[in-house]
Protein backbone atom coordinates (compact mmCIF):
# COMPACT_ATOMS: atom_id res chain seq x y z
CA UNK A 1 0.00 0.00 0.00
CA UNK A 2 1.34 3.65 -0.79
CA UNK A 3 1.67 6.00 1.86
CA UNK A 4 -1.27 7.22 3.86
CA UNK A 5 -2.81 9.99 2.95
CA UNK A 6 -4.56 12.62 5.77
CA UNK A 7 -7.34 11.73 5.55
CA UNK A 8 -6.33 8.05 6.08
CA UNK A 9 -4.67 8.98 9.22
CA UNK A 10 -8.02 10.36 10.27
CA UNK A 11 -10.24 7.42 9.69
CA UNK A 12 -7.56 5.35 11.30
CA UNK A 13 -8.18 7.23 14.49
CA UNK A 14 -11.31 7.47 14.01
CA UNK A 15 -11.76 4.09 14.21
CA UNK A 16 -9.30 3.57 16.78
CA UNK A 17 -11.29 5.86 19.47
CA UNK A 18 -14.49 3.48 18.55
CA UNK A 19 -12.63 1.37 21.11
CA UNK A 20 -13.42 3.79 23.53
CA UNK A 21 -17.33 2.12 23.80
CA UNK A 22 -15.07 -0.90 25.38
CA UNK A 23 -13.98 0.56 28.12
CA UNK A 24 -16.14 -0.16 31.09
CA UNK A 25 -16.39 2.38 33.81
CA UNK A 26 -17.42 1.54 38.06
CA UNK A 27 -20.48 4.25 37.28
CA UNK A 28 -23.67 2.17 36.71
CA UNK A 29 -26.23 3.54 34.35
CA UNK A 30 -29.51 4.90 36.04
CA UNK A 31 -31.40 1.68 36.79
CA UNK A 32 -28.62 -0.11 37.62
CA UNK A 33 -28.42 -2.61 35.53
CA UNK A 34 -25.07 -2.02 33.93
CA UNK A 35 -21.99 -0.23 34.46
CA UNK A 36 -21.32 2.99 31.43
CA UNK A 37 -18.39 2.89 29.23
CA UNK A 38 -16.41 5.62 28.67
CA UNK A 39 -17.72 7.02 25.63
CA UNK A 40 -21.51 7.38 27.36
CA UNK A 41 -19.97 9.41 29.91
CA UNK A 42 -17.94 11.76 27.60
CA UNK A 43 -21.47 11.69 25.91
CA UNK A 44 -23.69 12.88 28.94
CA UNK A 45 -20.66 15.58 30.04
CA UNK A 46 -21.37 16.82 26.24
CA UNK A 47 -24.64 17.60 26.66
CA UNK A 48 -24.31 18.89 30.56
CA UNK A 49 -22.35 21.27 29.64
CA UNK A 50 -24.57 22.49 27.15
CA UNK A 51 -27.36 22.67 29.52
CA UNK A 52 -25.58 24.02 32.32
CA UNK A 53 -22.62 26.22 31.00
CA UNK A 54 -24.57 29.64 32.34
CA UNK A 55 -23.73 27.93 36.09
CA UNK A 56 -19.47 28.18 35.46
CA UNK A 57 -17.99 30.75 37.87
CA UNK A 58 -16.52 32.61 34.80
CA UNK A 59 -17.48 32.46 31.06
CA UNK A 60 -16.29 29.88 29.09
CA UNK A 61 -15.63 28.91 25.36
CA UNK A 62 -18.29 26.36 25.27
CA UNK A 63 -16.86 24.82 22.34
CA UNK A 64 -13.65 24.35 23.97
CA UNK A 65 -15.51 22.91 27.29
CA UNK A 66 -17.34 20.30 24.99
CA UNK A 67 -13.99 19.38 23.18
CA UNK A 68 -12.26 18.53 26.18
CA UNK A 69 -15.07 16.42 27.54
CA UNK A 70 -15.26 14.77 24.33
CA UNK A 71 -11.40 13.81 24.40
CA UNK A 72 -10.58 13.76 27.64
CA UNK A 73 -10.87 10.02 28.41
CA UNK A 74 -9.56 8.87 24.52
CA UNK A 75 -6.02 7.55 26.20
CA UNK A 76 -7.75 5.31 28.50
CA UNK A 77 -8.21 3.36 25.04
CA UNK A 78 -4.64 2.10 26.22
CA UNK A 79 -4.07 3.26 29.90
CA UNK A 80 -7.26 1.85 31.18
CA UNK A 81 -10.22 3.61 33.36
CA UNK A 82 -8.41 4.24 36.56
CA UNK A 83 -11.32 3.96 39.39
CA UNK A 84 -10.58 7.34 41.28
CA UNK A 85 -11.00 5.31 45.05
CA UNK A 86 -8.10 2.60 44.07
CA UNK A 87 -5.35 3.86 45.73
CA UNK A 88 -2.98 1.66 43.99
CA UNK A 89 -3.78 1.98 40.93
CA UNK A 90 -3.90 6.03 40.88
CA UNK A 91 -0.10 5.63 41.64
CA UNK A 92 0.67 4.72 38.23
CA UNK A 93 -1.66 6.86 36.38
CA UNK A 94 -0.25 9.76 35.46
CA UNK A 95 2.69 7.48 33.64
CA UNK A 96 0.12 5.37 32.06
CA UNK A 97 -2.05 7.90 30.57
CA UNK A 98 1.25 10.54 29.51
CA UNK A 99 2.82 6.64 27.62
CA UNK A 100 -0.90 6.66 26.11
CA UNK A 101 -1.38 10.09 24.66
CA UNK A 102 2.10 9.29 22.82
CA UNK A 103 0.70 6.39 20.70
CA UNK A 104 -2.61 7.75 20.53
CA UNK A 105 -2.03 11.21 18.98
CA UNK A 106 0.82 9.95 17.23
CA UNK A 107 -1.92 8.06 15.05
CA UNK A 108 -3.20 12.03 13.21
CA UNK A 109 -1.55 14.29 11.50
CA UNK A 110 0.92 16.64 13.14
CA UNK A 111 -1.61 19.82 13.48
CA UNK A 112 -4.77 17.44 14.56
CA UNK A 113 -2.82 15.52 16.94
CA UNK A 114 -0.89 18.47 18.46
CA UNK A 115 -4.36 20.25 18.76
CA UNK A 116 -6.21 16.94 20.50
CA UNK A 117 -3.62 16.27 23.30
CA UNK A 118 -3.37 20.00 23.68
CA UNK A 119 -6.78 20.10 24.92
CA UNK A 120 -6.29 16.67 27.10
CA UNK A 121 -3.05 18.61 28.96
CA UNK A 122 -5.17 21.42 29.57
CA UNK A 123 -8.05 19.55 30.45
CA UNK A 124 -5.33 17.24 32.83
CA UNK A 125 -3.88 20.87 34.51
CA UNK A 126 -7.14 22.65 35.04
CA UNK A 127 -5.72 26.19 35.04
CA UNK A 128 -8.48 27.46 32.61
CA UNK A 129 -12.15 28.31 33.17
CA UNK A 130 -12.82 25.99 30.68
CA UNK A 131 -10.48 23.30 32.22
CA UNK A 132 -11.82 24.12 35.40
CA UNK A 133 -15.59 24.01 34.48
CA UNK A 134 -14.91 20.46 32.35
CA UNK A 135 -13.38 19.35 35.30
CA UNK A 136 -16.42 19.96 37.53
CA UNK A 137 -18.94 18.02 34.84
CA UNK A 138 -16.46 15.21 35.51
CA UNK A 139 -16.68 14.20 38.90
CA UNK A 140 -20.42 15.56 39.26
CA UNK A 141 -21.71 13.24 36.36
CA UNK A 142 -20.58 10.03 38.13
CA UNK A 143 -21.84 11.21 41.42
CA UNK A 144 -25.31 12.50 39.88
CA UNK A 145 -25.15 8.38 38.39
CA UNK A 146 -24.16 7.08 41.91
CA UNK A 147 -27.40 9.13 43.68
CA UNK A 148 -29.61 8.02 41.00
CA UNK A 149 -28.77 4.19 41.85
CA UNK A 150 -28.91 4.70 44.96
CA UNK A 151 -25.11 4.56 45.98
CA UNK A 152 -24.85 1.22 44.37
CA UNK A 153 -20.94 1.43 43.36
CA UNK A 154 -19.81 4.09 46.38
CA UNK A 155 -21.87 0.85 48.54
CA UNK A 156 -19.67 -2.10 46.50
CA UNK A 157 -16.64 -0.05 46.56
CA UNK A 158 -17.39 1.18 50.42
CA UNK A 159 -16.46 4.21 49.44
CA UNK A 160 -15.43 6.71 51.93
CA UNK A 161 -16.56 10.68 53.00
CA UNK A 162 -13.41 11.59 52.61
CA UNK A 163 -12.12 9.83 49.57
CA UNK A 164 -15.66 11.70 48.09
CA UNK A 165 -14.37 15.24 49.19
CA UNK A 166 -10.60 14.72 48.33
CA UNK A 167 -12.05 13.99 44.63
CA UNK A 168 -13.85 16.77 45.10
CA UNK A 169 -11.43 19.36 46.31
CA UNK A 170 -11.70 21.06 43.08
CA UNK A 171 -14.72 20.57 41.97
CA UNK A 172 -15.64 24.82 43.12
CA UNK A 173 -13.25 26.09 40.83
CA UNK A 174 -15.71 25.34 38.05
CA UNK A 175 -18.80 25.97 39.50
CA UNK A 176 -19.81 27.03 42.93
CA UNK A 177 -23.08 26.44 42.86
CA UNK A 178 -22.81 23.13 40.62
CA UNK A 179 -20.97 22.03 43.71
CA UNK A 180 -23.46 22.64 46.41
CA UNK A 181 -26.06 21.51 44.40
CA UNK A 182 -24.25 18.21 43.67
CA UNK A 183 -23.42 18.49 47.80
CA UNK A 184 -26.88 18.80 49.21
CA UNK A 185 -28.57 16.57 46.28
CA UNK A 186 -26.60 14.21 45.24
CA UNK A 187 -23.88 13.26 48.35
CA UNK A 188 -25.51 14.37 51.26
CA UNK A 189 -28.52 12.08 50.70
CA UNK A 190 -26.66 9.07 50.42
CA UNK A 191 -24.53 9.87 53.36
CA UNK A 192 -27.42 10.03 55.64
CA UNK A 193 -29.11 6.77 53.56
CA UNK A 194 -25.35 4.86 54.71
CA UNK A 195 -24.20 4.32 51.11
CA UNK A 196 -21.52 6.39 51.68
CA UNK A 197 -19.37 5.68 54.92
CA UNK A 198 -19.44 8.72 57.36
CA UNK A 199 -15.44 9.02 58.55
CA UNK A 200 -15.77 13.09 58.40
CA UNK A 201 -17.97 15.41 58.15
CA UNK A 202 -19.76 17.24 55.47
CA UNK A 203 -20.07 21.31 55.44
Amino acid sequence: MTDKTRLDRIFDFILEIDKEKKIVRQTYLTGAARKEDDAEHAWHMAVMALLLSDEANSKVDLLKVVSMLLVHDLIEIYAGDTYCYDAEAVKSQAGRERAAADRLYALLPDDLGTKLRALWEEFEANATPEACFAKTLDNLQPCMLNAATDGKAWAEHRVKLSQILHRNANTAKGSQKLWEYQKERFIRPALEKGRIIADTELK
